[in-house]
């Protein structure tokens, strides 16, 4: 048992189960190893979503048109229109290049368990952790917490996973306690150092067929935190293979949200889209450290 569970321990002895997912577990670990799925560092800070953009996608955001806009944040460039989802599209968009070896990685349920994940805990959180009041990390520490006690949109179930198990129970909870489901993540099929670039549409993308979906998106934090949420409303997932300007390939997974209205006005995609909740789609790439969940019969 590590430091943090031993200072955190309440006497409790949590099975983690991890048995039954063993075949789900082993390719969660090979997407976690290849891609760098853990947390986002604590040096970096959320991006606008209900988390600075609200509720929906943590970090990222892109632009329907080929031309970089430079006054506007690189990492919010992932949004686009199903309109654009074409072969020959040309896009500029942000792919985060992290360096999982630096990454917090996901811990154990009983030790996770074990450390209060609360935004009233933050001050005995932060004194535990070496981090002082006011530092960028107090702050990603208290937005983290706070997105994670914020109550979800209306047609939204949503929990933050600290353990690969807890996020597993809440997607089982999505999909049906009996009801197998597998992970599809962006990968990076070259070694390009670029985060911010225009990409090509290299073939017709590919719609995955999935009636249900639940996304999990890293969050700062000092060990792997993933908001994952799933809606009720309507939204297609695709497969997209892209070309960068320097040679970079991506498989990319997409989804497109069909109905907005129940978002914020402040969403960062409505800004890059220049639109507003429910007029029109919204879509998105996923970076390589974050997961969707999609059922296992689902047509990939």
């Amino acid at each position: 048992m590590n430091k943090m569970a031993r200072t955190f321990n309440k006497g409790r002895n949590m099975p983690s189960g991890l048995a039954l997912w063993s075949p789900l577990l082993h390719l969660l670990v090979l997407v976690m190893c290849v891609q760098g799925t853990g947390g986002r560092k604590m040096s970096e800070t959320l991006d606008g979503d209900g988390h600075e953009t609200t509720h929906t996608e943590h970090a990222h955001a892109h632009h329907p048109s080929s031309h970089m806009h430079h006054h506007m944040d690189p990492s919010v460039m992932i949004f686009f229109t199903l309109e654009d989802l074409k072969e020959g599209k040309t896009m500029a968009i942000y792919f985060p290049k992290r360096n999982p070896s630096k990454s917090p990685h996901l811990l154990p349920r009983e030790e996770a368990d074990q450390i209060p994940f609360s935004s009233k805990q933050l001050l005995h959180l932060l004194h535990f952790f070496s981090f002082s009041q006011g530092s960028p990390q107090a702050k990603a520490m208290e937005d983290t917490l706070r997105e994670c006690e914020i109550e979800p949109i209306k047609g939204e179930i949503k929990s933050c996973a600290t353990s690969l198990e807890s996020m597993l129970d809440f997607t089982r909870g999505v999909f049906g306690l009996e009801s197998p489901f597998s992970v599809v993540a962006t990968t990076h099929l070259t070694n390009s150092t670029t985060n911010f670039q225009n990409y090509t549409i290299l073939e017709e993308p590919k719609e995955i067929l999935a009636p249900k979906m639940v996304a999990c998106h890293t969050m700062p934090y000092p060990y792997a935190v993933f908001y994952c949420h799933s809606q009720q409303s309507v939204n297609k997932v695709f497969k997209v293979l892209l070309g960068g300007e320097d040679g970079d390939r991506v498989e990319a997974v997409a989804v497109c949200h069909l109905d907005t209205s129940q978002w914020s006005p402040n969403h960062a995609s409505f800004s890059v889209l220049r639109t507003k909740p429910g007029a029109s789609a919204v879509c998105h790439f996923f970076p390589a450290d974050n997961l969707v969940w999609v059922p296992a019969s689902t047509s990939m």
